[in-house]
C-alpha cells in the first residue's frame, strides 16, 4: 500500500561549488574532498566545526569510507551518510540529507562527490561493473557500461525510430553549452557531422556518445531556511525529491526507468507543471538515458523522446534548456562527482550564478539521477526539482 510522504518545506540548498576537473590527478581522492569542504567553508562564510553532517560519494575512495575521512578532515559529525549509488549518488544524498535537516539529526550537512582517474582506474572499473551489474552478458565478454548501453540504444532505435542524428543533437546542445563553462574540459566547438564521424565504440555507441573519464568534485550545503537566513547564504528550497531502485524488472531490456514510478509524486509534491520548469539537469552517461528520462519524467510520452528532441534546441538561449554545464558529455565524468553535476549546475542556475551562460530568470531547476545499469534495467534512480529561494 502507497502512501503519500511529506514534502520538503523549510530545507534549503546553498553554497555550489566545483573543483576544477583535471583528466589525471596526481593528489589522492581525499585532496579532491578536503578542497571541496574547504571551497563550501570559505563561501558559505563558516568553519568545518560548524557542518555536523556529511554526506559522500566516491568510487576511488576505497578501501577508507565517510567515517576514515572525517576523521583526516576533523569533523566531528552527528550525521553521516555514504551514498554508493553511481549518478544517482548526489539527488538520493540530497534527499536523504533534507530529511535529516528536517527531523533535527543535523544543522548544516556538507554533500560532496569526489572521484579521480588514476592508471588502471578504467580497467578496474570494467573488471568490477561488468562482474557486479552483468550476469548474464559477462560470460559472452561484454565489458562495462557500452556493452549495456549499445544493448539499450540499439533497442530505442529500432523500436521508437530514434535516429543517429537525434542523439547526436543533444551532444551538440551540451557542446554549445560547455563553450561558455570555464571548467568544461571539452569545449571545442563541435558539428552534427563530428559527432556522425566519431568513430565507433560498441555499435551504435560512438565515440562522442561517451563520456569522458576525468578527475574532479562537486559540493553543495543542505540545511535549514532559517540556517541560511542567519548566515546571510542565498539558497533554493527543495520543492520535490523520489528516488527508487531496482524498476521494472521484469523488462527484457531497459526502456524505461525508476522515476516513471514515482513521477507523479514528484510533480505532485512540488505543486507543479512540467512547463513550470525552466531548467533541466539529466544524467548524460549517454544521450539515450537523457531521452529517457525526458520521457518517463513526463516531459513528453513514452516513445516521443526522439521527437521531443527535433523540437527543441537545448541550449542555454533557446528552447528546453538542458544540461546547461555541457553536462558530463563535455564537462567530463569525474566519477561519483558526476551524478552531482547536475545538482550543482541546477542549484548555480536557479541562484543566478552561472559559471558559464546563465538561462534567463531561471527561478525553477530539475535535476534527475541515474546509476548501476544492468542491461535490463537502471538499478538506481532519483529526481529532485529546486525553486529559486533567497538570492
Amino acid at each position: 500500500m502507497s502512501r503519500a510522504r511529506a514534502g520538503y518545506e523549510g530545507v534549503a540548498v546553498a553554497v555550489p561549488v566545483t573543483v576544477p576537473y583535471t583528466t589525471h590527478s596526481e593528489h589522492s581522492v581525499h585532496w579532491w574532498i578536503a578542497k571541496a569542504l574547504q571551497m563550501l567553508c570559505n563561501d558559505a562564510g563558516i568553519t568545518k566545526d560548524q557542518i555536523d553532517g556529511l554526506s559522500l560519494a566516491s568510487f576511488t575512495l576505497a578501501p577508507d569510507g565517510p567515517v576514515a575521512v572525517a576523521q583526516h578532515l576533523g569533523l566531528e559529525l552527528r550525521w553521516i551518510d555514504g551514498i554508493a549509488l553511481g549518478g544517482a549518488s548526489s539527488v538520493v544524498g540530497l534527499r536523504h540529507a533534507a530529511r535529516a535537516v528536517q527531523s533535527g539529526d543535523a544543522n548544516i550537512i556538507a554533500c560532496i562527490g569526489a572521484d579521480i582517474n588514476r592508471p588502471g582506474a578504467f580497467r578496474d572499473l570494467v573488471t568490477s561493473f561488468s562482474r557486479f551489474s552483468q550476469d548474464a552478458a559477462y560470460p559472452y565478454g561484454a565489458a562495462g557500461p557500452n556493452g549495456s548501453f549499445a544493448l539499450l540504444t540499439d533497442h530505442y532505435m529500432r523500436t521508437y525510430g530514434a535516429r543517429a542524428e537525434d542523439f547526436g543533437k543533444l551532444a551538440v546542445s551540451q557542446r554549445e553549452n560547455a563553450s561558455a563553462n570555464p571548467i568544461a574540459l571539452l569545449r571545442k566547438p563541435m558539428s552534427l557531422q563530428d559527432y556522425l564521424d566519431s568513430r565507433p565504440i560498441a555499435d551504435p555507441i560512438r565515440l562522442l556518445d561517451c563520456v569522458m573519464p576525468c578527475a574532479g568534485a562537486e559540493a553543495y550545503l543542505v540545511m535549514h531556511e532559517d540556517t541560511a537566513k542567519e548566515l546571510g547564504l542565498p539558497y533554493a528550497q527543495l520543492a520535490s525529491a523520489i528516488e527508487r531502485h531496482n524498476a521494472f524488472s521484469q523488462d527484457p531490456i531497459q526502456f524505461r526507468g525508476g522515476w516513471q514510478v514515482d513521477s507523479e509524486e514528484l510533480w505532485g509534491m512540488a505543486g507543479m507543471e512540467h512547463s513550470d520548469i525552466d531548467v533541466v539537469q539529466t544524467y548524460d552517461d549517454y544521450p539515450v538515458i537523457s531521452m529517457m528520462q525526458f520521457e518517463d519524467l513526463g516531459f513528453c510520452a513514452k516513445g516521443e523522446g526522439p521527437q521531443f528532441v527535433r523540437e527543441h534546441t537545448f541550449t542555454t538561449d533557446g528552447s528546453f534548456p538542458h544540461n546547461t554545464s555541457g553536462g558530463q558529455l563535455s564537462t567530463g565524468q569525474a566519477g561519483a562527482a558526476g551524478g552531482h553535476l547536475g545538482t550543482v549546475e541546477a542549484l548555480r542556475q536557479v541562484l543566478g550564478r552561472s559559471l558559464g551562460n546563465q538561462v534567463a530568470d531561471a527561478q525553477t531547476a530539475l535535476v534527475s539521477g541515474f546509476g548501476m545499469i544492468n542491461y535490463d534495467r537502471g538499478l538506481c534512480s532519483a529526481a529532485a526539482i529546486l525553486t529559486q529561494g533567497a538570492h
